[in-house]
Parts: structure tokens; C-alpha cells; sequence
């Protein structure tokens, strides 16, 4: 008689972001050196857009992870580490620098591997996490405005 396999925990269905935060964060290294990196870095090189971007990417995965049953003190500290990895990201050359270093989805992937592992990381933080949520929104919004006054001012000085 067989047994069905049990159902797989939160965390071993979510094995795909490892890959996504070493793409983001660590795929690459110097040569030479014991410094990685990934397309956050890359992408971040572009004024404005890069760090757009790369934000709504992180975005998204903390999205996945709370969909999968993280708790409210996991998801708060993850908004942290991104909030701080697109605020200081966004100063020219210092952020890129920064990126280098911080490795703000190695981070979450870290904090999810607590909380289901070890059961850290627990309780409630939902009234944090939307007041960073709306913050984190309206970042999206000033940068995506800022972007457009670039590009249309751009524009209006070739034509």
C-alpha cells in the first residue's frame, strides 16, 4: 500500500526564488575578487529606471512569499530591506556601490528560510507593513513620474 507523498511545506514550494534572488543579487563575481553580484546591479546602472525596476521585481517576490503564508514580522522586515535598498540605491554612485554589498533579496530569502525553518520571525506587524506598503507605492509613483518629466523633457529638446 502506498502513502501519498506528503504536500510539500511553504518553503519548498517557494525553491524557485533562490534562483531568482542569486539572479538578482549574486549571480556574477569579480574576477578576482570574492565580490558578486547580479542584475539589481546591473539594472540599477540605469538613472532612475534601473531602480524602478529592480524594485518591482522585489516587490513582487515579497508579494509571493506573503501569499504563501509569511508572517507579518517577515514580510515588515523584508519591506525594510527593500525600502532601504531603493532609497539608498537611488543616489548616484554611492547606491550603486551599495547595491554591491547589501544584497537586499539574499536578505528576504534568508528572513523566509528563518520563519519556516525555525520558527522565527513570528506575530503580526499588518498595520507597519501597509503603512510601508503605501510608502513604498508612492516611491514607485515619484519615480515613475520622474522618469516620464526626463524622458518628455528629453524629447522636447531633440524635437
Amino acid at each position: 500500500m502506498t502513502h501519498p507523498s506528503p504536500s510539500p511545506t511553504p518553503y519548498e514550494d517557494l525553491k524557485w526564488l533562490d534562483t531568482v534572488s542569486d539572479l538578482l543579487d549574486t549571480r556574477y563575481r569579480i574576477p578576482g575578487t570574492n565580490v558578486r553580484f547580479g542584475a539589481d546591479f546591473l539594472v540599477g546602472l540605469i538613472p532612475g529606471a534601473g531602480d524602478a525596476i529592480t524594485f518591482g521585481i522585489s516587490a513582487i517576490l515579497v508579494l509571493v512569499m506573503a501569499r504563501k503564508g509569511a508572517s507579518g514580522m517577515v514580510l515588515f522586515k523584508m519591506i525594510g530591506n527593500i525600502v532601504l535598498d531603493v532609497v539608498v540605491g537611488t543616489i548616484p554612485l554611492f547606491g550603486d556601490l551599495f547595491d554591491l554589498g547589501y544584497k537586499a533579496n539574499r536578505r528576504n530569502l534568508h528572513l523566509l528560510e528563518e520563519h519556516y525553518r525555525e520558527g522565527r520571525h513570528q506575530g503580526s506587524a499588518w498595520g507597519p507593513v501597509m503603512l510601508v506598503a503605501l510608502v513604498l507605492l508612492g516611491l514607485l509613483a515619484f519615480s515613475v513620474y520622474v522618469i516620464w518629466r526626463i524622458f518628455s523633457e528629453l524629447i522636447q529638446l531633440f524635437f
